[in-house]
């Protein structure tokens, strides 16, 4: 699956600290430090628009959208859900060493090249008889 699963917004520890309280009940804490997630984004406009939803106290679930200057912006970053987010290969270690060769019937690298043709094999010019330019 690579549909896009949401975005984490993270910002930058003076936009934190302005925001203070009013942003606190939206970040979540990760690898990568204090974001929050969102289900979408809009990039348009001096204000960074993120809709999140949430559940509300009677159990229903709201949209809610949070509006920041794009200045207090350090990085989105897509999520996608085929793999847990964070900044680790994607693939265990154990599984890379155990793929095959690439190319394994490819020629060795001393062997003449088949993209141009070889000497004598190009096509002859066919003699003009026109008159020399200049």
């Amino acid at each position: 699956m690579n549909a896009s699963e949401g975005y984490v917004v993270y910002f930058f520890p003076q936009a934190l600290e302005a925001l203070g309280d009013a942003i606190k009940p939206y970040l979540r804490e990760g690898p990568g430090g204090e974001h929050v997630l969102c289900h979408e984004i809009d990039t348009a406009g001096a204000l960074l628009e993120m809709t999140i939803e949430a559940e509300a106290n009677d159990g229903r679930t709201v949209a809610l959208e949070l509006m920041v200057p794009q200045s207090m912006v350090k990085m989105v970053v897509s999520a996608h859900s085929e793999a847990s987010f964070g900044f680790s290969p994607r693939v265990a270690p154990a599984l890379m060493a155990s793929l095959p060769p690439v190319a394994a019937k490819a020629p060795p690298a001393t062997a003449p090249t088949q993209a141009v043709p070889q000497t004598g094999e190009a096509p002859k010019a066919e003699a003009t008889n026109l008159p020399p330019e200049g």
